[in-house]
């Protein structure tokens, strides 16, 4: 009798909806089982969440021989980038910013089918590529002047090359196969380019007739017994943008900010500041005599009658100009570096 009441009370309360008893362990919706009061899985850090929601800009930088001249530029232009020697992943104090260090002959490249966002490389490669790139702009310094660079035709002293005419049936060596290949086309010639893995310049004495070089200076050239016979293409730094990048509002304006900085740093190389005092009766005829001061940032001193002047000129006339200001009454001249000028 007893068996039977536990029976019916057992349906009833099936029938009239009673909770069914609470698993201690509930599956989730995957069949995972987890134990109670434990979190499902690791919960992301407010650091991860920002990491991830953040937006990256993706930015070539050259190895080799530009590489310390453009981290160099990039310092002055306010990011700091350290590098270590066994890694191609520089360090750089903006979170928005990734760098890679990848050689210049490939960051168009990898600019153009968007591996990177934008990139700084040289004119020559963008051309020998063949790279379809949003050029930002021209940013023009080098390892070690701030010439251009000069892809050139060079020859032994001795050769009887002396035009490119003279190359009709020649072999010549050079890393940029596709700019040679079309100055040749330009002029009419017939001739075998090979690429050259390196050494060039000893190559033009033995192996080759001729060679298209980059130079500077042409110092190297010089060296090594060797005559420029013609130049084919002049390179300098440009900052390129992948198209679909450029497109994009953030990306745009973050690689519009990195330029203008890199602009201004530049612009501030050749240039330095001077402040000076200067009695207010002899600022008029101070600054009729010197052009250079032409508009300066004049202030009034706590003594009557004075007044400071400031100014930004070029470095190469300070030398000049400081004895001409000495003897026109300045008093407590300043000289002092400047790390960016922004028009």
């Amino acid at each position: 009798m007893a068996l039977k009441i536990e029976v019916s009370l057992a349906c009833r309360e099936k029938s009239v909806g009673f909770a069914a008893p609470v698993m201690e362990n509930p599956p989730d919706r995957k069949g995972r089982t987890f134990r109670r009061g434990s979190r499902r899985g690791p919960k992301p850090s407010v650091k991860q969440n920002e990491m991830n929601s953040k937006e990256i800009l993706k930015l070539g930088l050259p190895k080799g021989s530009l590489q310390d001249a453009a981290i160099a530029k990039m310092a002055k232009a306010g990011f700091h980038v350290q590098v270590s020697s066994r890694s191609y992943v520089p360090y750089v104090d903006d979170e928005q910013l990734m760098i890679r260090l990848i050689r210049a002959q490939e960051i168009s490249r990898y600019v153009e089918h968007g591996y990177l966002d934008c990139g700084l490389t040289g004119h020559d490669w963008i051309v020998e590529n063949g790279s379809k790139v949003h050029e930002v702009g021209e940013f023009q310094f080098s390892k070690a002047t701030s010439q251009p660079a000069r892809w050139v035709l060079a020859v032994p002293e001795n050769s009887p090359i002396k035009s490119p005419k003279d190359l009709q049936g020649k072999r010549i060596a050079t890393e940029v196969v596709n700019i040679t290949k079309r100055y040749l086309r330009q002029h009419g010639v017939k001739a075998e380019v090979e690429f050259s893995w390196g050494a060039t310049e000893v190559k033009a004495h033995e192996l080759v007739d001729a060679i298209v070089e980059i130079t500077e200076t042409g110092s190297s050239l010089r060296a090594n017994n060797l005559r420029i016979v013609d130049t084919l293409l002049v390179s300098t730094p440009r900052l390129i943008a992948n198209a679909a990048s450029w497109k994009d509002p953030w990306k745009r304006q973050k690689i519009e900010t990195l330029a203008l900085l890199l602009r201004g740093a530049l612009e501030a190389e050749s240039k330095v500041g001077l402040k000076m005092n200067l009695q207010q009766k002899d600022l008029a005829s101070l600054l009729k005599t010197l052009p250079a001061l032409r508009n300066p940032t004049v202030s009034n001193l706590s003594l009557p009658g004075w007044v400071a002047v400031e100014t930004i000129i070029d470095e190469r006339v300070v030398r000049e100009l400081i004895p001409q200001l000495k003897a026109a009454g300045a008093e407590g001249i300043i000289e002092y570096p400047l790390n960016k000028v922004v028009y």
